[in-house]
C-alpha cells in the first residue's frame, strides 16, 4: 500500500465522486420522472430514498475502499481478513469488475451520441428543423455504423487517454475542470430558461406535490432513481474510495456528493422544462427529451446555436466524468492485482471495452435484427445494447449493491466500520447507518431487482 497514489485534496476527491454520480440520468430521467410522478411528492420520497438507501450505501462503498487501499477485489479481501469474514465476499468485487466493463461498453455509445450532437449543434445542423426532421436526424445517426463507430471510438478514446495520464494528472485534473464548467453552464441555462421560458409552469411541474399520483410503483421508482443516480452498487466508488486520505471525512464527503447530485438533477429540470413548456412541447424523458424535443427549441429560438452547443457540451462533460469512474475499477484491478503500469492497464481495458461495445454500436444497424437470447421469451426482443443494459441495471447493480450492504453491515467488524466512518459505535448516527445497511438497503434493492425483472 506504500506509495500508492491518492487524491491531491479532499476537494479533488469530492469533485471526482460527484462526477461519477452526476451522469446522463440526472439530465434526462430524474426531472421528467419527478414531474409525472407527483412533482413535489416524488421529490420528497426521492430525498427520503437518498437518506435511507443511497447515502448509507455510498458510505459503505467508500469505507471498504479506503480500508483496503486497493482495487475493490483486493480491498474486500483485506477488509475480510481483518474482520475474520469469508473470502467468498470477494466474488462481489469480481461482479463489480464485470459490471464496470459492460456498463462502459454501452454507456460509451450514448456518450458518442452527445459528442455527435455537439458537432451537429455547433455547425448549425439543428437550426430550423421540424420534429420529423430531427427524428430522422437521430435515426440516421444511430443507423449509420460509420458515424456511430466514429463517435463511440472518440468518446471511449478520450476517456482512456485522460485516465492513462494518472489519478491526479488525468482523472482529478479533468474533473476539476469539467465539474465547475458543468455547473456554470447549467446555472446559465437555468437563468436563460427563467427569462425566456415558462418558468412558473416548470416549477409547478417539478415541485407542486400531488400525493394522489403516488403509488407503490412510484415509491419504488423513487428509490430506484436514488440508487442509480448516485452510481452506487457497482463498486466503482469503492475504487475511488481507495485513493482517499485518512483525513477525509467519509460521512461529510458522502453528504456533499449526494447533495450535489440531487441539486444538479433539479437544476436540469429547471433548465429544460421552462423552454419545453414555452414552445408547447409535451414533456418527455430519456433520449427522446435531449435528442429530439430540446433540439426543436434550439433550432427555433434566438441564440439557439450557442444554447444547443452549450447544452450538448454539458451532457458530454457529465457522461465523461461518469465514464472515468467506470474505467477506474478494471484499471485499478490490473494495477493492484496484476501489477501492471497504469498506461498499459488503461489501454488494455480500453481495447477490451471497445471490442465488447462493437456489438452495442451495431445494435442499431447491422445487428438490429440480432437477438442473442431470442430463444427465451423474456429476452426475445433484446439487442446486444438492450442486453448489456439489462444485465447491468436490472441484475448486477442492485444485487451487488445489496451484497455490499450485507457485507459491510454483517460481515465486517463494527470496530472497522465505526473507525472508518469516524463515528463511535454507540452513537445514534452510527446505529442508524448500521440499521440501514443491514436491513433497509438490502430489502429495497432486492425489491427493486424483482420489480425490474418482473417489469
Amino acid at each position: 500500500m506504500a506509495g500508492r497514489e491518492q487524491w491531491s485534496s479532499q476537494w479533488g476527491f469530492m469533485l471526482a465522486a460527484m462526477g461519477s454520480a452526476i451522469g446522463l440520468a440526472n439530465m434526462w430521467r430524474f426531472p421528467y420522472t419527478a414531474g409525472v410522478s407527483g412533482g413535489g411528492a416524488f421529490v420528497l420520497i426521492y430525498l427520503g430514498a437518498v437518506l435511507t438507501v443511497a447515502l448509507p450505501l455510498l458510505m459503505a462503498e467508500l469505507l471498504v475502499g479506503r480500508r483496503g487501499q486497493a482495487t475493490p477485489t483486493l480491498s474486500i479481501s483485506r477488509a475480510s481478513a481483518e474482520s475474520g469474514a469469508s473470502r467468498g465476499w470477494t466474488l462481489m468485487g469480481y461482479g463489480g469488475l464485470l459490471a464496470a466493463v459492460l456498463v462502459l461498453a454501452f454507456y460509451s455509445v450514448v456518450g458518442g451520441w452527445t459528442l455527435s450532437y455537439v458537432a451537429i449543434a455547433g455547425s448549425g445542423g439543428l437550426q430550423g428543423q421540424s420534429a420529423e426532421a430531427l427524428q430522422a436526424l437521430f435515426d440516421g445517426l444511430t443507423a449509420s455504423p460509420g458515424l456511430m463507430l466514429l463517435a463511440y471510438t472518440a468518446f471511449l478514446g478520450i476517456t482512456v487517454a485522460l485516465s492513462s495520464l494518472g489519478l491526479q494528472s488525468g482523472v482529478e485534473r479533468t474533473v476539476k475542470l469539467l465539474m465547475p464548467a458543468l455547473l456554470v453552464m447549467l446555472v446559465g441555462m437555468v437563468i436563460y430558461a427563467a427569462i425566456t421560458g415558462d418558468f412558473t409552469r416548470a416549477l409547478a411541474f417539478l415541485f407542486v406535490p400531488d400525493f394522489s399520483a403516488v403509488t407503490p410503483a412510484i415509491v419504488l421508482d423513487a428509490f430506484g432513481q436514488a440508487f442509480f443516480s448516485i452510481s452506487v452498487g457497482l463498486t466503482n466508488l469503492m475504487a475511488y474510495g481507495a485513493y482517499m486520505s485518512r483525513s477525509t471525512s467519509i460521512v461529510r464527503s458522502s453528504a456533499v456528493i449526494v447533495g450535489a447530485d440531487t441539486l444538479v438533477a433539479l437544476l436540469a429540470g429547471l433548465a429544460i422544462f421552462p423552454v419545453i413548456f414555452a414552445h408547447q412541447l409535451a414533456p418527455a424523458g430519456g433520449p427522446g427529451l435531449v435528442f429530439m424535443s430540446l433540439p426543436i427549441v434550439f433550432g427555433n429560438v434566438s441564440g439557439g446555436l450557442l444554447l444547443g452547443t452549450v447544452f450538448f457540451l454539458l451532457l458530454s462533460f457529465a457522461a465523461l466524468t461518469s465514464a472515468l469512474c467506470m474505467l477506474e475499477t478494471p484499471v485499478s484491478y490490473l494495477i493492484d492485482e496484476r501489477h501492471w503500469r497504469r498506461r498499459p492497464a488503461t489501454l488494455a481495458v480500453g481495447v477490451v471495452v471497445w471490442l465488447l461495445g462493437l456489438s452495442c454500436v451495431l445494435s442499431f444497424s447491422y445487428l438490429a435484427g440480432v437477438h442473442p437470447l431470442g430463444g427465451l421469451d423474456y429476452f426475445q426482443s433484446m439487442t446486444f445494447f438492450d442486453l448489456f443494459d439489462f444485465v447491468v441495471t436490472r441484475l448486477l447493480s442492485p444485487l451487488i449493491g445489496a451484497c455490499i450492504a450485507l457485507y459491510v453491515g454483517w460481515a465486517l467488524a463494527r470496530r472497522v466500520t465505526a473507525e472508518e466512518l469516524g463515528l463511535g459505535q454507540d452513537t445514534l448516527p452510527y446505529r442508524l447507518w448500521l440499521l440501514s445497511v443491514r436491513f433497509a438497503v438490502p430489502a429495497v434493492l432486492v425489491g427493486l431487482c424483482y420489480s425490474l425483472l418482473a417489469g
